[in-house]
């Protein structure tokens, strides 16, 4: 079992930057990749970025390519994701999931959520 739990949310203003983490316990040795998903009020959880526990390979969805950076440390078993040039239409709750390594592309295991709000 992989528990993440996210941490660094919080409220800034356009065009600030946060980093959220994602601390990973449990068997961590299951773990292919991390990703990083987001919900805002009223719209379906969408897609941020994900990187392969190895770091071999990222990938962002289009609205946040040039702005965010996902980034692990393995040592600390931890995933983060440096957001830059903050919109309010990235606010959100943001998710960090598990991907499986049985099967790639199935993300098993969510944190708690952590709150990103950006003002204008």
């Amino acid at each position: 079992q992989v528990q993440p739990v996210e941490s660094g949310g919080g409220l800034v203003q356009r065009g600030e930057s946060l980093r959220l983490s994602c601390a990973a316990t449990g068997r961590t040795f299951t773990v292919y990749g991390m990703g990083w998903f987001r919900q805002a009020p009223g719209k379906e959880r969408e897609f941020v970025a994900r990187i392969t526990w190895s770091g071999t390979s990222t990938y962002y969805a289009d609205s946040v390519k040039g702005r965010f950076t996902i980034s692990r440390d393995n040592a600390k078993n931890t995933v983060y994701l440096q957001m830059n040039s903050l919109k309010p239409e990235d606010t959100a709750v943001y998710y960090c999931a598990v991907e499986s390594t049985r099967v790639p592309g199935r993300f098993d295991y969510w944190g708690q959520g952590t709150q990103v709000t950006v003002s204008s």
